[in-house]
């Protein structure tokens, strides 16, 4: 479901062309078998902040096929790296062999397991970060970010609207979907007034949050 009219939707698609060469195929064959990757548009605008910020160390949270990790590296210095945790058996195999594929195989550390294990044991600090994992969880991994990165990070977070049902009451919302429902509203309105950082949320995707951490 896009949050803005369909038409307009596939108008923008239709002008931004796919990456190239192995990532592309990566991407098309993820698209054409319905593997959880993020939509063109959002990698257009990774690509985007990517430049601007041009991050050494990155941590993304939600690796599946390794698609998002193989794009980020394409604008990393030789230095360096991507720290990624998944916890499926199936994405992690399949993004080892993306990963071989494209040559990444010593660029990329791939953490296997529950992202909210793994969080607590990590001490490094990273200058990106991109979380794309279970939205009912981006609200109790959020202090474990913070404490990852440093002043100047950025933090992207896909898949933020639920949809647009984020912006719905709560009694409106199905019973099963409620407490995806009040845990994204909490992770929306702690990053958007937590005077630490600065944050924009956009109608692109499902949802994109940017933000940028403003002091330790």
């Amino acid at each position: 479901m896009s949050l803005v009219e369909k038409y307009l939707a596939e108008y923008v698609d239709g002008l931004q062309p796919l990456c190239k060469g192995e990532l592309g195929d990566i991407q098309k064959t993820a698209y054409e078998n319905g593997l959880p990757i993020i939509p063109n548009e959002v990698v257009k605008l990774m690509g985007f902040v990517l430049g601007i910020k041009k991050p050494v160390k990155v941590l993304e949270i939600g690796m599946a096929v390794g698609f998002s990790a193989g794009f980020i590296s394409g604008f990393l210095p030789e230095n360096g790296s991507i720290t990624t945790i998944d916890r499926y058996p199936m994405m992690i195999e399949e993004a080892k062999i993306n990963f071989k594929r494209l040559g990444l195989e010593d660029r990329v550390t791939i953490l296997e397991g529950d992202a909210n294990n793994i969080l607590p044991t990590l001490d490094d600090k990273f200058d990106f970060v991109f979380m794309d994992a279970a939205k009912g969880q981006y609200i109790y991994m959020l202090p474990h970010v913070l404490r990852l990165t440093k002043a100047g990070s950025i933090i992207m977070v896909d898949d933020v609207l639920q949809e647009g049902r984020v912006a719905r009451e709560y009694t409106e919302i199905p019973r099963r979907q409620r407490t995806i429902h009040k845990r994204l509203n909490d992770f929306l309105y702690e990053i958007t007034h937590n005077d630490k950082l600065r944050t924009s949320i956009l109608t692109i995707g499902d949802g994109v949050a940017l933000i940028e951490k403003l002091e330790d």
